[in-house]
């Protein structure tokens, strides 16, 4: 277990018809902006998304952690491996795997689902635009004519759907010291410090409507654990073309003394301190498309990951989160939410460890919740999960502890 805290092809075209574009909307619409659907279901279990932002208390503090807005929440159910057959439907492939294989650590804490965010007017009126002027290009592995965050609201096959996870709106600048513990079978920890920060262009607030066509994202990373690496720094970024370019790389080692351009990190290189993940794990999926075909498989409800402010609190000690087999199931929280399922198959000859990925994306905002994926024999082998907290500083969701499996190694 690692624990970070911190089938279309072609070009497909967007330009959907102005009575499309005229059902996303911030109010009064069939759609909100990220295109999920407004209405709650008919059982009841998932409400209607209102627009109504999480407002901080009085005493918030910027720059202090999120008060919990649901901390008085009671837990609905626990799902477990001796009742998850009452709610498999609602499971997926490795949720189900974990509650098999540590079924006295491994639980589901399930609580009432909130959709109580909003997106800024000018969130809205980019992916009304996108919606129009966003193509995805050169067989898939790039896009152009966006302006932002979520190119594609009416997504119409895999390729769209994993530009939207790849591009959901977040911060636009993201700034933390991230400790990573991969947690052995035998109750070993290696531990690993990373000061880490990115950039967003596209959804920079203050150049609303402007978006660096060349550049996707930036990222800077500063290795101060373990001892061995620290003072390794890799600065780069990611492009919004992958078919003339590539996610470009320079690195400090301070035993050479010099910056150098690093080869090529992408896809499937293993991510220190014991290599448990990959580089494209990171957000449940990030970097280039290229090696898969995807797939859209639809839309459906699932209990995913939610609202997780208890399991981010800075005053959580370690030695109660972190557990031989799994993080404390206590801290976690999950919800019942309407998410995009979207599968990516290993191309012909392509290379990737991962032979099949199958992402659970969140419907209100893109963002990917929950990842099973498969080894080259077609078995589940590794799973990936986020926990998300609702920043009200930057009226978008951020990344928390993010959780990594591995099932044949019961790390």
């Amino acid at each position: 277990m690692v624990l970070a805290g911190c089938l279309s092809t072609g070009v497909a075209l967007a330009g959907v018809s102005a009575e499309d574009k005229a059902r996303i909307g911030l109010e009064g619409t069939e759609l909100t902006p990220a295109g999920a659907i407004r209405a709650g279901n008919a059982e009841g279990t998932i409400p209607a998304w209102t627009n109504e932002p999480i407002k901080p208390p009085a005493s918030f503090q910027a720059g202090t952690y999120h008060v919990d807005p649901f901390a008085e929440d009671e837990v609905l159910f626990t799902i477990t491996a001796q009742n998850m057959a009452e709610y498999e439907d609602k499971l997926t492939e490795g949720q189900k795997a974990l509650l098999k294989l540590y079924p006295d650590s491994y639980k589901m804490n399930v609580y009432p689902s909130h959709r109580d965010f909003g997106f800024q007017d000018w969130v809205c009126d980019t992916v009304k635009k996108n919606a129009v002027e966003a193509e995805v290009v050169d067989d898939g592995l790039g896009i152009t004519g966006t302006s932002g965050a979520i190119p594609f609201p009416f997504p119409s096959g895999g390729v769209e759907a994993i530009w939207n996870i790849i591009n959901p709106h977040r911060a636009w600048t993201e700034k933390a010291v991230c400790d990573i513990a991969d947690v052995y079978a035998n109750g070993s920890i290696a531990w690993g410090r990373n000061k880490f920060m990115t950039l967003n262009p596209g959804n920079n607030p203050s150049k609303r409507g402007s978006f660096t066509e060349k550049i996707n994202a930036y990222f800077y990373t500063g290795y101060l654990l373990p001892e061995r690496d620290k003072g390794f720094v890799a600065v780069g970024y990611q492009p919004n073309n992958f078919s003339n370019d590539a996610t470009q790389s320079w690195q400090y080692q301070p035993g050479l003394r010099r910056v150098r351009q690093a080869p090529e990190v992408c896809c499937d290189y293993p991510v220190p301190p014991a290599g448990l993940r990959t580089v494209d794990d990171d957000y449940v999926f990030n970097g280039s498309p290229e090696r898969y075909t995807w797939k859209l498989v639809g839309k459906t409800e699932m209990y995913v990951p939610y609202h997780n402010f208890k399991v981010n609190d800075p005053a959580l000690k370690y030695s109660e989160l972190i557990k031989p087999n799994t993080i404390n199931p206590d801290y976690v929280r999950y919800e019942l939410h309407r998410v995009w399922v979207v599968e990516g198959y290993l191309k012909d000859g392509m290379r990737h460890i991962y032979s099949k990925r199958r992402l659970y994306a969140d419907e209100d905002t893109w963002m990917a919740l929950w990842a099973d994926n498969y080894d080259a024999r077609g078995q589940l082998w590794r799973i990936a999960f986020v926990n998300y907290f609702y920043s009200q500083e930057s009226a978008t969701f951020h990344r928390g502890a993010s959780i990594y499996h591995d099932l044949t190694a019961k790390a």
